[in-house]
């Protein structure tokens, strides 16, 4: 797949595809739906598939310090969409300048002069231009005059009978927040993931014989609320099943915030340095404060127990 940051990056032999355009954070299901009509009518036509997104978030420099969390990173995101089809991703640069395009000037700039559109697929919210003033009905009119057809695709809903809340970044953001984890790989279609390097810590997991990965994660990450969880651990391609704990260790009065993953049954792992992914998978419990350090270890036995029996039966599936 073919990445471009900014317009000039474009071949500029460039010819006629199908684009879709959004921030695409965490390329739910919402996501997965649209981005796979822009993929399906793109093949029916014989040309490429683009999605055009944003670096920073366009919140960001509208409204400086408003930076949502993110739920994947670029990188993260381009292999998502690659494994669904697009064949081009255009990260454009999102400045004060861009901000100030209007709906017209955007249509022409981006998708006329330079993807050539045939095709532009979107949901239904889709807002585009200078303070948002473009819709669907703006890109359908501009379309007329360009020489584009507009498709739109209504998102999933989560819950029964469609009666739920509409799959969206910012459902994900908030569960995520909450430490659903479990309702956020729902409408994700896969598990939240956090990613970062793995630093050296105060070392108490080792010395209590669970040593952990502690991970210095992004700028913006959206971490889950503090607690002990299940998920995976993947470092240089391989996949280990691991308890992970968020928050500032009351056992030992910590005043920073980490996020720490014990890789289970795994001895003599050297993860210092390394990339590292985590995927998260089911909340076990809160964060506590333990009588004495025999009982925090009695319940690190159950909670790393608890981990793998989970993660067997979600593997197993």
């Amino acid at each position: 797949m073919q990445r471009w940051r900014g317009l000039e990056d474009i071949p500029e032999d460039w010819g006629r595809s199908v684009v879709t355009i959004g921030s695409y954070d965490g390329v739910h299901r919402g996501h997965q739906l649209i981005i796979g009509r822009t993929v399906a009518r793109a093949r029916e036509l014989g040309v490429p598939a683009v999605v055009v997104t944003f670096d920073p978030h366009p919140s960001e420099v509208v409204r400086p310090g408003s930076h949502p969390p993110l739920l994947a990173t670029h990188q993260r995101r381009a292999e998502l969409m690659a494994e669904l089809g697009v064949e081009a991703v255009l990260i454009l640069p999102f400045t004060k300048e861009f901000s100030r395009l209007t709906a017209g000037d955007f249509v022409a700039k981006v998708l006329v002069d330079r993807l050539h559109a045939r095709v532009v697929v979107e949901g239904p919210n889709f807002r585009f231009g200078h303070k948002a003033a473009g819709n669907v009905a703006v890109l359908r009119e501009l379309g007329a005059t360009y020489d584009y057809e507009v498709e739109v695709v209504d998102l999933y809903e989560r819950g029964e009978a469609g009666d739920g809340e509409p799959f969206s970044s910012t459902l994900v953001r908030r569960l995520v927040a909450d430490g659903d984890v479990a309702g956020a790989m729902e409408v994700l279609g896969r598990p939240h993931r956090v990613e970062g390097v793995v630093v050296r810590g105060a070392q108490r997991g080792r010395e209590l014989g669970f040593p952990t990965a502690n991970l210095e994660t992004l700028p913006h990450t959206a971490i889950p609320a503090d607690g002990v969880y299940a998920g995976w651990l993947t470092a240089q391609g391989e996949v280990m099943p691991a308890a992970i704990s968020i928050g500032t260790n009351p056992q030992f009065d910590g005043t920073e915030r980490t996020v720490e993953a014990y890789a289970i049954d795994r001895v003599g792992l050297d993860l210092y340095g390394l990339h590292v992914e985590v995927d998260f998978l089911a909340y076990l419990r809160v964060q506590e404060k333990f009588d004495s350090i025999e009982a925090l270890l009695e319940r690190m036995a159950v909670d790393v127990k608890r981990a793998r029996e989970l993660v067997e039966e979600h593997d197993s599936r």
